[in-house]
């Protein structure tokens, strides 16, 4: 005869395990001896590892004491039924894993290939990180909501950046952000910016222009995020130019 110590240790399982099977009812409680103690004998061990071997392979406990009892047609419909489960369990956690890999890959989890390439020639040209993450988050509401649109964007915006004056005037815009909403210097970036927007063909602005609820969107972080913004969006307005995401000459806006 056996302690239940001996009897998990035969089985290969913890006493905690045993107690926790006992009040499951998956195995039954012996006879005590006449010290108070628990015996098990040969029995108890088989049914012991039949209980484990069933547990590990996936079984619910809820199911075990059912694959116990059941002749081989029932355990045979059983055991298939519970190996769809553990398959479909395994393609759930692939998911998982291709998600967690996602998030390792950083910007590529939200944006499409093109626009992290267009961040990254961002950074290759100077651009602080802390613009580039100002970029990310806005392109990210818009691909969310346009995923259909982001080539063309990002081939409009790749082509912006092959202008060394829009690169420079980007990587300036850094330092525009921590300026308060008096700053004189706010007037010469609104200058430089529509003298750039002057440039543009009227007929193009209409070619990138977002929804007109995403734009105002992103025109209120704009607002919200940069201390002198309602001062560039009044100098702008100043020389002809409305808006801040869907910029447009206010003859047509």
């Amino acid at each position: 005869m056996l302690t239940i110590s001996q009897l998990a240790s035969y089985a290969g399982v913890t006493v905690r395990a045993v107690r926790h099977y006992h009040a499951k009812g998956l195995l039954p409680e012996p006879e005590r001896d006449h010290s108070g103690y628990r015996r098990y004998d040969a029995a108890a061990v088989v049914e012991l590892i039949r209980i484990r071997t069933l547990a590990e392979a996936g079984v619910p406990l809820s199911r075990v004491q059912e694959l116990l009892v059941a002749d081989d047609a029932a355990f045979g419909t059983a055991v298939e039924e519970i190996d769809r489960r553990l398959r479909a369990e395994i393609r759930e956690r692939q998911q998982h894993r291709r998600r967690i890999a996602l998030l390792a890959a950083g910007e590529s989890l939200a944006l499409p290939p093109e626009a992290v390439a267009y961040l990254e020639r961002l950074r290759a040209v100077g651009v602080s990180e802390e613009m580039v993450a100002a970029e990310r988050d806005a392109w990210i509401l818009v691909a969310a909501q346009l995923p259909e649109q982001m080539p063309f964007y990002m081939e409009m915006k790749s082509q912006q950046l092959d202008d060394p004056r829009l690169r420079e005037l980007y990587r300036d815009l850094t330092d525009v952000v921590h300026w308060p909403a008096d700053d004189p210097r706010l007037d010469d970036v609104a200058d430089r910016l529509a003298e750039e927007f002057d440039a543009v063909p009227e007929e193009a602005w209409d070619d990138g222009a977002l929804p007109d609820d995403l734009a105002a969107l992103l025109d209120g972080v704009f607002v919200t995020s940069v201390p002198g913004a309602r001062r560039i969006l009044r100098r702008l307005e100043h020389h002809g130019w409305n808006g801040w995401t869907n910029i447009r000459p206010i003859s047509s806006s």
